[in-house]
Order: structure tokens, then sequence, then C-alpha cells
């Protein structure tokens, strides 16, 4: 029998998941611009210059391309009032062309993030962060029109790497408006049982050491080491960290909250960073959009 030192865990490679899932998407954008002479449209408002956002944004433009999805770009300034921002928001809503509106966060510490997202029109948001949409995924028996982009890309990298996640125990690490909460809630409609660790929590280590998958989501560089994780368990790395690297040209290297070399030589599966569910990320709001564009021009 192979010794522990010998196990290597399957690598669950989100980039070309990401890919396939691109593919099919352009396959579908084809058959509705042929049969309906209309394509999906998307667009993306964005406020001041932030570096990190309109990297973000540049990277959505080219995914829209890639799949023939039309993008439409709302560069607006930094010191923009919060009634102009939910203007712009109101014309997109009524703009039969735009079936996605994604406003690019964080938003400037003047502009309320709650107020603006609740005026996208929940037909449109495919960010699935409106209210109505979190409020449905948090109810038995009812379906939200879109589900949030990461929380869907990690079940997706489960669903399609074969792991099955009905009645497994299932811990989520972090409980962030954009990952941790909705990716439970998720997991929990999929019939797992599901544990939240957050800042809070008593004894995490042995808490994640129980669980069948893990969603890491804590954005804390490397916290989960190999100890701490069940042998053959299915671990999903949300976190994106920068930490000092002296032997790269940009000083730094990406690492997920996740030790990526540990975690190889316990679980069943896990996800690099980069290159796991970043890709996936992306590929969910190009779906997302595609699924409103479906529901308005195949009526």
């Amino acid at each position: 029998m192979a010794s522990q030192s010998d196990h290597k865990a399957a690598i669950i490679d989100g980039k070309a998941i990401a890919q396939t899932i691109r593919n099919e998407i352009a396959e579908e954008v084809r058959h509705l611009s042929q049969k309906y002479g209309k394509v999906p449209g998307l667009a993306v408002v964005i406020v001041g210059n932030r570096k990190d956002s309109q990297s973000y944004v540049s990277m959505k433009r080219k995914a829209c391309a890639e799949v023939a999805i039309k993008s439409l770009d709302i560069d607006l300034p930094e010191d923009v009032s919060q009634d102009d921002l939910i203007a712009k928001v109101h014309e997109l809503n009524a703009n039969p062309d735009v079936h996605g509106i994604l406003v690019q966060l964080p938003l400037p510490k003047h502009i309320n993030e709650e107020k603006v997202l609740s005026e996208i029109s929940i037909e449109k948001d495919v960010d699935g962060f409106h209210p109505l949409n979190i409020g449905k995924l948090a109810m038995k028996g009812r379906e939200p029109l879109f589900l949030p982009c990461t929380p869907k890309g990690c079940l997706e990298l489960l669903s399609r790497s074969g792991i099955s996640i009905k009645g497994k125990k299932a811990v989520v690490v972090g409980r962030s408006n954009i990952v941790g909460l909705p990716v439970s809630l998720l997991l929990l409609k999929a019939d797992a049982t599901v544990t939240v660790v957050h800042s809070h929590s008593h004894d995490p280590e042995s808490i994640i050491r129980e669980a069948d998958i893990i969603i890491a989501a804590a954005g804390q560089a490397m916290m989960i080491k190999g100890s701490w994780i069940k042998p053959g368990a299915a671990v999903i790395d949300v976190g994106t960290n920068a930490i000092d690297d002296s032997s790269r040209k940009s000083g730094y290297r990406l690492v997920g909250d996740v030790d990526f070399q540990e975690a190889c030589k316990v679980a069943g599966w896990v996800t690099p960073v980069p290159g796991g569910v970043g890709p996936m990320t992306v590929a969910m709001l190009l779906k997302n959009t595609l699924d409103g564009a479906k529901r308005v021009i195949a009526k």
C-alpha cells in the first residue's frame, strides 16, 4: 500500500473546466444569434480607477468578446454622485439590449453599496447579489433568478469533477456576503450538512478536519494546513493572497487560503491558486448573462 508521502491529490483544473463552459456558452450564443438575430448584452459599470477593478473589468470584457456576448462599459469618475450612479443603473435596467448589469465593487466610500445594488433590476442581476435573489437562495423550494458567480463556480467545479455533495459534511471557512454565506446556502440546497467556520469559531482546526468538502474563503494566506484536512477530502480554495517572494520579478506570488503543497499530500481533490476558482467566476458571469438573455430573447 502506498504511504501517505506518496499520495498525490487530483488537481481540479479550473482553467480547463472554465474553458469547456465558455465553449458551451459560445455555442448557445451562436444559436441565439442565428435563430433570433440577437445576442446577450452585459453592462459593466466601473466607478473610479482602482487598478484591481480595472484589470477585472478588462478580463471580463475579453471573456465577453471570446463568446460573442456584447459588452457595454460604463466608466464613471471617482466623485460621481450616488444619484447619478443610480440614474445610470435605471437607464441600463430600461435598455432592452442589456441582459446583465454588473457594478464593479468596491464602490467609493461616499456611495451606499447596498442601495445601488438593490436598484439593479432582479432580471438583470447577473452578480446574484440582489436581496431578492439572495433571499430566494436562502429559502427552501424557491429558485433565485441568478446565483452569485464565485459560489456557483465552486459547485460547478465539484460536480464536473464527479464529486457528490448530497449527505456529505461540508465546511465553509469564511462568511462573506460574496462567497462564504451564499456558498453555504448553495451547499445546503445540494443536501450537504454544512458548517460555517469564521473568526469567532472555537477550534476551527478540529471542525475543518471532519469535512468531506472544504470551501476555503477566509482571505488568510495558507491558513489551512495539511494536518487540518481529512484524507480524501475535496478542497476548493477561493482565497487569493499576495505573499512576498523575492525570486519573482513582481516581488510577490499568489497563494490561496490552503497550504497547497501540504494539501496535495492528504486531500482527494484540490484546486490550485491561481488557476482554480478564479477562471470559474468569470465563466459563471458569462453563463448568468446568457441565462438572463435566454429568458428575454426566447420568450
